[in-house]
């Protein structure tokens, strides 16, 4: 298995936790009992934390099926160089990075952050 393909599969795991953390903070302003019902009526108002956690969540999978395809289409074409290995390792360690600084709500440090997660996308599909 070549190192980018360990980047997926742990960048992977970061989408596992990224969709437990918003449940779990939901379920706390919920509570299990409402969590557990058809949820017919409309909870309360989902907190501040809970809300940058969810967008945070959608930002990752805008870009998640870009980045495991260009890791696969870079394995199947035996593709694996400097631009694959960093590119994937920008990916994931910016993804990392974000989840909190979105959490917190810290802005601009954000975005750059975010910056930084393209660009390991497209150093994948320049290499690619």
């Amino acid at each position: 298995m070549t190192p980018e393909l360990t980047i997926l599969g742990w960048t992977l795991v970061l989408a596992l936790v990224q969709i437990l953390l918003p449940s779990s903070f939901r379920n706390r302003e919920t509570g299990t009992q409402y969590n557990m019902s058809a949820r017919d009526e409309a909870g309360p108002p989902v907190g501040k934390v809970t809300a940058r956690l969810k967008r945070a969540q959608a930002n990752l999978f805008e870009t998640l099926p870009l980045f495991a395809v260009a890791v696969l289409i870079a394995h199947v074409a035996g593709v694996h160089n400097n631009l694959t290995l960093y590119g994937a390792a920008l990916y994931l360690g910016a993804r990392v990075l974000y989840l909190p600084l979105y959490a917190f709500g810290i802005p601009v440090v954000r975005t750059l952050v975010w910056c930084v997660s393209a660009l390991g996308l497209v150093m994948l599909f320049w290499a690619i």
